[in-house]
């Protein structure tokens, strides 16, 4: 069945997309995006900065002027007043509030209980919630409504990651006593990493700088009563301190990462050592890191990761639509490879042990290389080769080739791919996840081929060829009974579970195109199910639900207006897309998707991303480049199939 589209609307949307999408590219080739600014990063940089100044010998920290870009320096950060910032920073969260008197993790996400307890603290560290009328009232009463303490508990279900920084801070703002908080074991640390990895100890994952300074300040306000336990932890502040040293990257924010870094610094501040190079290098990643409304990001950026997808939306094409680069490619695009290349990891990395090869989702010295980044690299430089098969050939597929035999190193013993290291470990980041796995077998599939491994390298292809076999096997166990897959990195707050399963079961379909197992049961069902989910408007993403607070996005029944996403539906429709000239149910579904697609681009919705993100311990963000690079992509899809560039792939039923 042909798709019947109207070809000139779709067309026109798609050179908008395309266009917008190119206007966010820096001169230097590459797109580093915008994430959203964070009510829970702007609360913990707060504390954390007003601990800092308090408890500080350095006269105070400097002076601030709205917008201004602050000189990295560290002997200019500890001169001046904080006051200013801190005011502005205040009002920026106090406009954030919710009407149901709690905070979400964006401006556009619905209350949340750890949120909303860390913004409680920063406000009552400061002394100055009186100028803000009711709030701490509201969000007290948010609080104790949501069952506070144990519940925040509950929620985060055994995974002290996020629980425990919310109690230290809530306990320095005087509003739990300390003797509440987990004393962490910091001492543990001591231990060398074959061992902590072997023992897979819980708090030993990305957030270890953070909870070895809760630790440390845990004992400092509260010491065990146990006095063996009091003299090994005494005995182990000083290893524990070189080891957070050690771990802190040249930017001065751990990850990159406004939240961890604050407790870092609030931590270690509470604990006395304010003038430890650890908080100073923090605190000047603070600083440094504001935006002009006084507000923080979650993280810095997602440069690399933006510029992946981005390259492989585009296929490396940066002139008009009209015209193609040819034989050779663009200075732009040459711009973007050497950029990219110079990505790719060359050293072991000291928080995860990893050998050289691997991307991370930024270019700065916070990022850590791990599968899902290093996937996107790899099929972006696919991409490249594929087009320009004759064009620096050589470091393309070095690189290629390296960053390959770094994935194949990370596969779990399940046949899955986890996120930063092998092992299964407590943490969700080390076990394997649907979404992770699907994407590496794309890229390893791609670059089987590209590489021509089976006459040019025999083990390499072996070790590829028993990677996808076992990828796809814990593919099938993970599919749930409806047909669908769960996703790791990207969730919707809409959803019962706060899971994404369109976002999984998309990334999964478009890995069953690309390898050649559209007709397969596990494939079949999954097109099923992502047809059956459609919303009645056209789009993809979370069926109903009440978005508490967020009366502005909520219609007369309570019902989010924007159920349907930019994001969501573009994933829905590329990966539909291959099977759509063979089904007319698909086929129908496509239409009505297209359209909804092409409309919200026309429209500019795209300019409105979702808060769709999930950041380690599954705090929300959203990234404006999302729904332009998601869109542009399945919209060249579309565009092709319009045309009749795309095979079809027949439907069971």
């Amino acid at each position: 069945m042909t798709l019947h589209l109207d070809r000139e609307r779709l067309l026109a949307a798609h050179r908008t997309i395309r266009s917008d999408l190119l206007a966010e590219r820096l001169p230097q080739g590459y797109w580093v995006g915008r994430l959203s600014s964070s009510p829970l990063a702007t609360a913990t940089a707060i504390s954390a900065l007003v601990l800092a100044e308090q408890g500080g010998t350095s006269c105070g920290l400097p002076a601030y002027t709205p917008g201004k870009k602050l000189e990295n320096s560290a002997d200019e950060l500890y001169r001046g007043d904080l006051s200013e910032l801190i005011v502005h920073s205040l009002h920026w969260l106090a406009e954030q509030q919710n009407e149901d008197g709690g905070w979400g993790d964006t401006d556009r996400s619905t209350s949340n209980l750890a949120t909303t307890m860390l913004v409680e603290a920063a406000f009552h560290l400061t002394g100055v919630p009186a100028k803000y009328k009711n709030l701490l009232e509201r969000a007290e009463q948010y609080v104790e409504s949501q069952g506070g303490v144990p519940a925040l508990k509950r929620h985060c279900e055994g995974d002290r990651t996020l629980v425990v920084p919310v109690l230290m801070n809530y306990a320095l703002a005087d509003l739990l006593p300390w003797r509440k908080v987990p004393a962490l074991p910091f001492e543990l640390a001591c231990l060398p990493q074959v061992w902590r990895r072997r023992l897979k100890l819980p708090m030993m994952n990305y957030a270890l700088p953070a909870l070895l300074a809760i630790g440390l300040a845990r004992f400092h306000q509260a010491p065990p009563r146990n006095p063996l336990t009091r003299w090994l932890r005494a005995a182990a502040r000083g290893r524990s301190m070189a080891l957070i040293q050690a771990l802190q990257p040249t930017s001065g924010g751990f990850l990159e990462a406004t939240p961890l870094t604050s407790f870092v610094v609030m931590s270690l501040a509470s604990a006395g050592l304010i003038d430890h190079p650890i908080v100073r290098h923090g605190v000047e990643f603070l600083l440094t890191s504001v935006r002009a409304d006084g507000s923080w990001p979650i993280e810095t950026n997602l440069a690399t990761w933006n510029t992946s997808l981005a390259l492989a939306a585009l296929n490396w094409n940066f002139e008009p639509e009209s015209r193609d680069v040819g034989k050779q490619p663009s200075a732009e695009a040459e711009a973007a490879l050497d950029w990219l290349l110079s990505c790719q990891h060359g050293e072991s990395h000291t928080w995860t042990g990893t050998a050289p090869g691997g991307w991370a989702w930024t270019n700065l010295s916070g990022g850590i290389p791990n599968a899902d980044d290093t996937a996107a690299a790899l099929l972006a430089l696919a991409a490249w080769q594929r087009r320009w098969p004759n064009q620096r050939t050589m470091e393309v597929k070095r690189a290629a080739r390296i960053g390959a035999c770094w994935l194949l190193e990370l596969e779990n013993h399940d046949g899955g791919w986890p996120t930063y290291r092998r092992g299964g470990g407590r943490s969700p980041y080390d076990r394997s996840s649907a979404d992770v796995t699907a994407h590496v077998l794309r890229a390893l599939g791609a670059w089987r081929e590209l590489l021509s491994v089976e006459t040019a390298n025999v083990p390499l292809a072996w070790r590829i060829g028993q990677a996808l076999d076992q990828g796809v096997q814990y593919l099938k166990r993970q599919q749930q009974p409806d047909g669908s897959w769960l996703s790791l990195w990207f969730g919707n707050q809409l959803h019962p579970q706060q899971a994404n399963p369109v976002y999984g079961t998309a990334q999964v379909l478009v890995m069953c195109r690309e390898l050649g197992l559209g007709h397969t049961e596990m494939a079949q069902r999954g097109v099923i199910w992502l047809t059956k989910v459609q919303l009645a408007g056209g789009g993809w993403g979370a069926v109903g639900g009440r978005a508490a607070g967020k009366k502005p996005r909520v219609d007369a029944l309570g019902v989010w207006e924007m159920a349907a996403s930019v994001e969501e539906t573009a994933l829905a429709i590329e990966a539909l897309l291959p099977f759509g000239s063979a089904d007319e149910i698909v086929a129908a579904a496509l239409q009505q998707g297209v359209s909804w697609l092409t409309d919200a681009v026309l429209e500019g919705r795209h300019e409105e991303p979702a808060p769709l993100g999930f950041y380690f311990a599954k705090i929300w963000y959203y990234e404006r480049l999302y729904p332009q690079i998601f869109a542009a992509r399945a919209l060249a899809s579309a565009s092709r199939a319009v045309h009749g560039a795309s095979a079809a792939v027949g439907v069971a039923r």
